[in-house]
């Protein structure tokens, strides 16, 4: 999200990350929730859909972008690198905090009324990102790699040893999970998130301990990168340690189920493997084979100002959703119904065209990511780049 380019080396990391940017907005901005193609939605509980890889590939990207900034924090010292780190984790935090509270009122009948804060869901993706990046950047910066790894794993055994032994009845369940009463008595019910019908927050505060991991492995993938010249060599010992983390992650399901929101140990390894199998492709196709079509140079448009545009994204459709007209009046309750700008999009320009309405809601999603890559694209052209 704070990124730089990260390597002129290795633009692959790049397309990589703003890829991952690109597909975020799409399973985000469906035109109808209802009418969604299967790989596009999260998996009900255990288990793993394309959409499920989103997030934690992201995670991922962040580690990356921290092995080709740790050698800046090494030369200028600890008091540069908490500075940083410390100022980068609490102004993300704050701008998910932001989004989640904006635009800070909403329709009640006909009144707009203030959100007061005390409803307002605390948690969220950038949350997620900015506690992992501070805990990881410091795990990283003060353990050798040797000793890094060893760390890695220590913690995804010890949250599964705390997941198994102080949950309730089924402690891999919704009602079960032990992080889920932690966030209830740290930051009470009303600031969960309340989608799964009861308090529970997929970005929970517990399981921030294992998708920490997902940076690490990113920084431990990109470091790896970083140091070596591009090579056949060390693209298949990519792939190979990419096969083996899913292989440990699809094993482990047997005992702890991948489930991303509960972030369990499995999940954290088996899309950490495959992000580094997507990412290996990326660099045989662009490294090696020089392969520079459309979609690589759209998601480099993404990458260079992910932040801005992950922002514009969830910021834009709450504003729109203020403004808002009388088209009908409901027969049963007498009570007006209204439009707005982007559902009338979604209704009458993309729901119409097709007689599947998943391919509606799909259109209206892609245009979506048009009109962001077009802000995104003429940034780029003016050599704007907002970054933290």
């Amino acid at each position: 999200i704070f990124f730089i380019m990260l390597s002129a080396r290795y633009t692959s990391l790049d397309v990589f990350r703003g890829a991952t940017v690109c597909f975020m907005i799409l399973v985000n901005n469906a035109g109808n929730g209802n009418f969604v193609f299967a790989p596009l939605e999260h998996a009900p509980w255990h288990g793993c859909t394309p959409t499920d890889l989103i997030f934690p590939f992201f995670l991922f990207a962040v580690g990356n972008a921290f092995a080709f900034a740790m050698p800046r924090y090494l030369e200028k010292g600890q008091t540069y690198f908490w500075k940083k780190i410390f100022k980068r984790s609490i102004l993300i935090f704050l701008i998910g905090l932001f989004l989640n509270w904006c635009p800070f009122v909403k329709w009640d009948n006909d009144n707009l009324i203030f959100k007061i804060f005390a409803n307002v869901r605390i948690l969220g993706v950038l949350q997620r990102i900015a506690i992992c990046y501070f805990f990881a950047s410091i795990i990283i910066y003060y353990c050798k790699k040797p000793f890094l790894y060893w760390v890695a794993a220590s913690i995804l055994l010890a949250y599964w040893i705390i997941v198994f032994y102080f949950g309730q009845i089924d402690p891999y369940s919704i009602q079960g999970f032990v992080g889920t009463k932690w966030d209830i008595i740290i930051l009470g019910e009303n600031h969960l998130y309340k989608g799964e019908g009861i308090p529970f927050d997929p970005e929970g505060l517990f399981s921030n301990l294992s998708a920490i991991v997902q940076v690490i492995i990113g920084f431990a993938v990109g470091d790896y990168l970083k140091s070596n010249q591009k090579s056949f060599e060390v693209l298949a010992k990519l792939l190979l340690v990419g096969i083996t983390l899913v292989f440990l992650g699809y094993i482990w399901n047997d005992t702890f189920p991948i489930n991303k929101k509960i972030w369990t140990s499995s999940y954290v390894l088996y899309t950490s493997g495959l992000a580094i199998l997507c990412l290996s492709v990326l660099i045989y196709f662009i490294e090696f084979k020089n392969k520079n079509n459309y979609f690589f140079k759209m998601s480099l448009v993404f990458g260079k100002n992910a932040l801005f545009i992950f922002v514009l994204s969830g910021f834009l459709p709450r504003v729109l959703n203020l403004f808002r007209w009388q088209i009908d009046v409901d027969a049963l309750t007498n009570k007006p119904q209204y439009q707005t700008p982007l559902h009338w999009i979604y209704q009458y320009l993309c729901d119409p065209l097709f007689t599947d309405r998943r391919l509606g809601s799909l259109m209206y999603a892609l245009l979506l990511i048009i009109f962001y890559w077009f802000i995104g694209y003429l940034l780029d052209r003016k050599k704007i780049y907002i970054k933290v």
